[in-house]
């Protein structure tokens, strides 16, 4: 089980604010506030890496986690980081803190670049983008005038399979640019008495 490293590293990543775990890649995503910035998998901690500290953590023999989709290799950008970082904590800290940072400033450069279309926004895959043009959603921009619930309903309407409420939530996340399990549950009511008047 990856509890372990989990429970440690979010009792550790506490001191950045408020610290959540979600199921990610196979194992455990961690976030801070609403950004994902290390992962745990196989009980190994992975950190977030970007154009700022990917060479570094290269330099220093970390290798980033690979998982299998559909049969295929996906190489993340976490990176495994070695079992003696856990004996220097200060160390540790520091790299997370650059993780968090790299993962924030991606966040925040994904939210100023609107894709132009909907399969990438977060959350929405080709299918999905191909739901919602058949439901009259055509551009990232309809999606957002239209709201999650009008867009959940237009869906509902023009596809006669029941469709879950997991696809409400990352309707909502893919119109404000986060990872639909990060939607608040008060949101979530929210959604939910709007759909139902």
């Amino acid at each position: 089980m990856d509890k372990p490293a989990l429970k440690n590293a979010m009792k550790l990543f506490a001191k950045f604010g408020s610290i959540k775990s979600r199921s990610m890649f196979g194992g455990f995503g961690i976030f801070c506030e609403d950004t994902m910035f290390a992962l745990v998998v196989n009980n190994t901690l992975h950190l977030r890496a970007g154009k700022e500290n990917e060479a570094l953590l290269k330099k220093q023999g970390l290798a980033p986690y690979v998982y299998k989709k559909r049969g295929f290799p996906v190489v993340t950008k976490y990176f495994a980081i070695p079992e003696y970082w856990w004996d220097d904590q200060d160390k540790l800290l520091t790299e997370a803190k650059e993780a968090l940072d790299v993962a924030t400033r991606d966040r925040d450069l994904k939210k100023q670049a609107t894709p132009s279309r909907l399969k990438d926004l977060p959350n929405l895959r080709l299918a999905t983008e191909r739901m919602l043009k058949k439901a009259g959603i055509e551009t990232p921009e309809s999606l957002q005038q239209q709201g999650a619930v009008n867009a959940y309903k237009a869906l509902l309407s023009a596809h006669e399979k029941e469709l879950s409420l997991e696809l409400l939530w990352s309707l909502e996340g893919a119109i404000t640019g986060k990872h639909w399990s990060v939607v608040p549950p008060q949101r979530r009511q929210e959604l939910l008495q709007h759909l139902e008047n």
